[in-house]
């Protein structure tokens, strides 16, 4: 079984991206690390080359004129994608901001080996942890994604899908088994300072400058009281960010029990914690 990770990336240290932990997160379980490196106004690309002789790089130019829900981060997703090795069985992709913990690698070797032959499975389907503030807390209201799919089959008719955050199959959603196995993300845990600052860049992706700057002020730190629910994180997180954990130079404390709610979005969070179902969820995979 052959497997290849894919990735893409711009302006990780300027904007603080946990690239270099996410990348290390699946070497491990991969035989080869594809990464899209777009051009950059920092040291991204010399960060990347450090990270082994897995790696290899695939320069790029974003096309920063695509603004329409975010485009073009499926663009570079499918640059990255294209690139993998033409024998590999499955593609493992991984964002700058998502990391996997090292308790799930023999899941994820074992669900992959079971289902390397089955044509009827396109793809594996993980959890996902939303960090959001500091690596204390989680997001869990409604607005954040519980599941979605980062190991799909080689197969050249499956693609990028929107912003990037799932893949389709000819246009049609991906037939996927499930992982008893959890993404964490942190695209929302770094010093306040650098948080404005990619929320600028990532706006820029969907939105004209214009819009920008009515709506931020590129000089303020981000706000993360900001939010409308959250929920204190008990476990332990993946061994390749300890550095970056410790590292900590801003403080974010809130009580849980606080929640900023409608009165409907109060009873869907209600019904989701009493029953597990989340009222509307939208789902960009078929469970087969």
């Amino acid at each position: 079984m052959f497997v290849s990770g894919f990735t893409f990336i711009r302006n990780a240290i300027k904007l603080d991206y946990p690239v270099k932990e996410a990348i290390l997160s699946i070497l491990p379980v991969v035989d080869e690390m594809v990464v899209a490196v777009g051009e950059s106004d920092d040291d991204t690309r010399l960060l990347i080359e450090s990270l082994g002789s897995k790696i290899r790089i695939i320069d790029t130019i974003w096309d920063d004129g695509l603004r329409e829900g975010g485009k073009v981060l499926a663009v570079e997703t499918d640059k990255a994608l294209s690139a993998v090795n033409p024998k590999a069985d499955w593609c493992f992709y991984i964002q700058g901001d998502e990391c996997i913990h090292e308790k799930y690698y023999e899941e994820l070797r074992t669900k992959m080996a079971f289902f390397k032959d089955n044509d009827k499975v396109d793809g594996l389907l993980f959890k996902y942890a939303h960090f959001y503030g500091s690596y204390d807390f989680l997001g869990d209201s409604k607005k954040w994604y519980r599941n979605e799919i980062r190991i799909i089959k080689n197969d050249p008719q499956i693609k990028s899908y929107r912003d990037a955050q799932g893949f389709r199959k000819a246009g049609r959603k991906l037939n996927v088994k499930s992982l008893d196995a959890t993404v964490f993300h942190y695209g929302w845990v770094r010093h306040p300072k650098y948080q404005m600052a990619k929320v600028l860049e990532a706006n820029k992706l969907w939105h004209s400058d214009d819009y920008i700057e009515q709506k931020f002020d590129a000089d303020a730190d981000f706000d993360y009281t900001q939010v409308d629910s959250i929920a204190r994180f008990e476990g332990s997180h993946p061994a390749v960010m300890t550095e970056r954990i410790a590292s900590v130079n801003w403080h974010f404390d809130r009580d849980p029990s606080i929640k900023s709610f409608s009165l409907k979005l109060k009873f869907i969070y209600l019904v989701e914690k009493l029953t597990g179902w989340r009222i509307g969820e939208y789902k960009n995979y078929k469970i087969v």
